[in-house]
C-alpha cells in the first residue's frame, strides 16, 4: 500500500478517507445550494472536490473544474481574466465543434467582462446543454486576492446565477462549488452581492481514528500491533490529513530502513516507539527534513507581512500560555474565538482550530515545533513589534 503525502488523491485512491464533508458537499450540491470550502492548506480540500466530481459525473452531471492559480496572476488584466474563464469552460466543454468562439466573441466587444461571462453562460452554456445539470468547481480561489483588481463582480454574478433561479428554469441547471486558502471576507467586501451569504459552508474536519481505518492496510504489512500505532499516530496528529499519511509513511519506510520490513514493537511500547519517531523524523531540526513542505508553509503564512506578524504572533502566544494553564483553571482561561482578522488568519494558517467556540493548537506536532520559545524568537526579530 502506498500512502501520499501532500498532493491531491486520484478518486480510486484507497488512502483516501471518507469524512462527513464528502457526504454534505455531494448533498448539497445535488439540491441546488452553492456550496464553499475554506480551510487551511494540506488538509484535502481538492481530494475532496475530485471525490465530488466523480461521484456526479457517473450520475450524468457535468461537471467543470478551474484552477484559479491557472486563470492568470498579478500582471493580467480583467479582460484577460474573465476570458480566460470563458476560454477554460468553452475548451473543458468540447464546444469547439458547436460554437465559432471567435465569432461569438468579437460580437460581444461592446460588453464588460463579467458581461461576457454572463452572456457566455446563458447563451451558449445553458443552452447547449439543456439536459444536464452543470457544476463548475473552482479550486484555489485564494489565488484570486493577489489579482491586481478586484474580483467582487464575480462572486455578486456567482449569486446573481442563484437568484435567477426563482424565476428562470434554466438557471437551476447549474451550480458552483469554490474552494481554497481564504476567508468569504477577504474575497468579497460587497455585503448585499455576497454569494457565501446564502450559501452552505462545508467544513472539512480532521481524520478521526474510526474514518482512518483504510490506513490499517499498509501498517498491517510492516508493523505489529497496527491498530495501536495508528491510534497513537493519530494522538499526535490529531488527524490532520497530510500529518498523518506522513507518519504512516515514516513508519513503512523505517520499517524498510532498519527492520527489513517488519517491525516488532513489544506490547504497551508502541506510544513510546511512535513518540520517538514523530520527535526524530518531523520535530528535529523540521526546518530541513520537512519534505514535502508542510511545517515551513505553516510559518510562512504567519511571517509573510511583517506588519500583520506581530499581532498573529501574540494571538498565539496567549493560546499557549492559555494551554499551560488549563489544568488549573480549564474553562476561565480558554480564549474565545471571535472572527477577528488575526483568528481568521491563524485559522486558515491550520495552526490553531476552533473548538466549541475557544482556540486551541491544532496538535502536539504544532505545539512542539511552534512552542513558546520560537514564538518569543519570532517576535524578537520582528522590526514591528
Amino acid at each position: 500500500m502506498r500512502y501520499q503525502v501532500g498532493g491531491s488523491l486520484k478518486y480510486d485512491d484507497s488512502t483516501y478517507i471518507v469524512r462527513q464533508a464528502d457526504e454534505q458537499l455531494y448533498t448539497r450540491l445535488k439540491t441546488g445550494d452553492f456550496c464553499y470550502v475554506c480551510n487551511s492548506h494540506q488538509t484535502g480540500k481538492s481530494s475532496l472536490l475530485h471525490q465530488t466530481i466523480h461521484r456526479l459525473e457517473k450520475e450524468n452531471y457535468i461537471c467543470v473544474y478551474l484552477n484559479s492559480v491557472l486563470l492568470g496572476t498579478n500582471q493580467i488584466t480583467p479582460i484577460q481574466w474573465y476570458k480566460g474563464i470563458i476560454v477554460s469552460l468553452f475548451h473543458k466543454l468540447n464546444l469547439t465543434e458547436r460554437v465559432n468562439f471567435g465569432s461569438w466573441w468579437e460580437q460581444q466587444s461592446e460588453l464588460d467582462p463579467v458581461q461576457k461571462l454572463y452572456q457566455f453562460v446563458e447563451q451558449v452554456l445553458l443552452r447547449e446543454f439543456q439536459n444536464n445539470r452543470i457544476l463548475i468547481f473552482i479550486d484555489n480561489i485564494n489565488s484570486l486576492l493577489s489579482l491586481n483588481f478586484p474580483v467582487n463582480d464575480f462572486f455578486i454574478w456567482i449569486r446573481y446565477c442563484y437568484e435567477q433561479q426563482a424565476h428562470n428554469p434554466s438557471s437551476q441547471r447549474l451550480g458552483f462549488a469554490l474552494f481554497g486558502v481564504a476567508s468569504p471576507s477577504n474575497l468579497i467586501t460587497d455585503r448585499y452581492g455576497n454569494p457565501f451569504k446564502i450559501g452552505k459552508a462545508i467544513k472539512l474536519c480532521d481524520f478521526q481514528l474510526h474514518e482512518a481505518i483504510p490506513l490499517l492496510e499498509g501498517l498491517e504489512e510492516v508493523v505489529t500491533q497496527p491498530q495501536a500505532i495508528l491510534q497513537y499516530i493519530i494522538h499526535w496528529t490529531r488527524g490532520q490529513p497530510f500529518l498523518t499519511q506522513k507518519l504512516c509513511q515514516l513508519v513503512v519506510q523505517v520499517a524498510l530502513e532498519s527492520y527489513k520490513g517488519a517491525i516488532t514493537i513489544p506490547n504497551g511500547t508502541e506510544g513510546y516507539w511512535i513518540e520517538q519517531l514523530v520527535r526524530s523524523r518531523i520535530i528535529q531540526h523540521w526546518e530541513f527534513q520537512d519534505e514535502p513542505e508542510h511545517l515551513r508553509t505553516i510559518r510562512d503564512r504567519l511571517l509573510f507581512d511583517e506588519y500583520k506578524a506581530g499581532k498573529l504572533l501574540n494571538v498565539y502566544q496567549q493560546v499557549l500560555q492559555v494551554e499551560e494553564l488549563k489544568n488549573r483553571n480549564p474553562i476561565e482561561n480558554l480564549i474565545p474565538a471571535d472572527n477577528s482578522e488575526e483568528q481568521i488568519e491563524l485559522l486558515l494558517s491550520g495552526l490553531v482550530e476552533n473548538c466549541n467556540g475557544y482556540l486551541r493548537v491544532k496538535n502536539p506536532i504544532y505545539r512542539s515545533v511552534f512552542n513558546p520559545q520560537w514564538v518569543s524568537r519570532q517576535l524578537e526579530n520582528l522590526p514591528f513589534s
